[in-house]
């Protein structure tokens, strides 16, 4: 059974930081890339940073580019978010997801949401101004 669980989300003032986790059982880790999105009230699910299944690869979503730094420690299972420069509009909950295959940063990007196979459950995390 494949679970993938976040943490680190929390509340922090405008500019400030935070460190999502997301530590995943049940499947070969490595032989996933690996995405974080996430989803406002009243807002569609989106992308933000997406990582090929050997971490040698990134990709960005303009939105976060220049503050979220996404990376993998595949010998302990383990997705990290750095997100630095927090703006009010990152409020959000933030889903770790593993693609179907271990696929390039920016194909993980283009496939879309539904060649990610398995969702954490979220960690919120609030930005106030």
């Amino acid at each position: 059974q494949v679970q993938l669980v976040e943490s680190g989300g929390g509340l922090v003032q405008a500019g400030g930081s935070l460190r999502l986790s997301c530590t995943a059982s049940g499947l070969t880790f490595e032989d996933h890339a690996m995405g974080w999105f996430r989803q406002a009230p009243v807002k569609e699910r989106e992308g933000g940073a997406w990582i090929s299944g050997s971490g040698g690869v990134t990709y960005y979503a303009d939105s976060v580019k220049g503050r979220f730094t996404i990376s993998r420690d595949n010998a302990g299972n383990t997705l990290v978010l750095q997100m630095d420069s927090l703006k009010p509009e990152d409020t959000a909950m933030y889903y770790c997801a593993a693609h179907r295959y271990n696929v390039d940063a920016y194909y993980a990007c283009r496939t879309g949401i539904a060649s990610f196979g398995y969702w954490g459950q979220g960690t919120q995390v609030t930005v106030s101004s």
